[in-house]
């Protein structure tokens, strides 16, 4: 009897002893982008922070460049439980509603302050709307400044008129046919190839982007308009979060702080080195004339009065904010 009660004791100490690391979560996250990109450098010292920070209690395990989940797809999985947290390009989501897809407006916000402005305004609202899908955000990074790239001098919107134009979203689209041109939706990947066939003659893209696909190959003028200053979005599944313990939820959240402000520094410095880089491999880099950008902003104004007429109510009153 007594070997049976030191037996039961012993068996509860291995229990409790066992207890954390029984009750450890490993989470898989699924993010669009490659390793090197600083979103992905980012997230992974996210991970890392959360890791340590709760004692490997939560262990976050990133899977870059699509490997795990599609971009297209990952909002939905997180929704659905498949995975319980990950990260996507945020104005993806315009289709759903307006709301999400303000910081890809052209011309609405073109600098990193003016991009917190609208994210101050827009994540209360951006919030509610991902609760009804069961979702909660942790933090966003915005990337570069959107500029722009041609086979020559831009020094008036004139000047885009009749050429191929690189789109992948709606607003892109728009923007190139009011500008005169013809849009043709290239995906990143296809960048090189769809301009050394033709298919495309100028494009809108981040530095980062012009870079990474070495833009000097096929444009040889980069000019650094910052039509808009678009954001990635790391979201958690509602359920998982919640299955956290108050301490495991506060360490994710402390680490998501901090991962929105080292982002933020992230993304400025990529500005900076990525413009330099396209400059080192003899890309001419021109500041926008005074007429370029009076034109571009006319051009911004129309797509804001359509976008107006046609905007959902949320995204209504983040403009209202934004603008007061």
């Amino acid at each position: 009897m007594k070997h049976f009660r030191n037996t039961v004791f012993a068996t509860a100490i291995i229990a409790s002893a066992g207890f954390g690391q029984a009750n450890a979560a490993d989470w898989d996250m699924p993010v669009p982008y490659s390793d090197k990109t600083f979103h992905t450098v980012n997230i992974v010292e996210f991970a890392s922070d959360v890791k340590e920070a709760t004692g490997g209690e939560l262990n976050i395990t990133v899977h870059s460049a699509g490997s795990l989940i599609k971009h297209e797809e990952i909002k939905n999985a997180v929704r659905s439980q498949q995975v319980p947290i990950g990260e996507f390009f945020l104005s993806r989501l315009s289709n759903e509603n307006a709301a999400y897809g303000m910081d890809s407006e052209p011309f609405l916000a073109t600098s990193y302050e003016d991009a917190a402005k609208l994210w101050a305004a827009q994540k209360p609202v951006v919030t509610e709307l991902l609760a009804k899908q069961n979702l909660v955000p942790l933090f966003s990074v915005p990337w570069p400044p959107q500029g722009l790239y041609t086979k020559g001098e831009v020094k008036t919107t004139a000047d885009l008129s009749g050429l191929k134009f690189r789109a992948y979203n709606a607003a892109l689209e728009k923007f190139a046919q009011l500008a005169g041109a013809a849009p043709t939706q290239v995906e990143a990947p296809d960048i090189p190839q769809a301009f050394s066939t033709g298919q495309v003659e100028a494009m809108i893209t981040s530095p980062s982007t012009g870079a990474n696909t070495k833009a000097w190959d096929y444009v040889s003028h980069y000019t650094p308009i910052n039509a808009w200053v678009p954001k990635n979005i790391v979201v958690v599944n509602k359920a998982a979060f919640d299955g956290l313990s108050e301490d495991v939820q506060k360490a994710v959240m402390d680490a998501a702080s901090a991962a929105e402000a080292r982002g933020l520094e992230m993304s400025k410095a990529e500005t900076e080195a990525k413009t330099a880089e396209l400059k080192e491999n003899g890309m001419v880099v021109v500041e926008p004339s005074a007429e370029l950008i009076e034109g571009l902003k006319e051009i911004g104004a129309q797509m804001q009065a359509e976008w107006e007429a046609n905007a959902s109510d949320e995204a209504k009153a983040i403009a209202e904010e934004y603008n007061k």
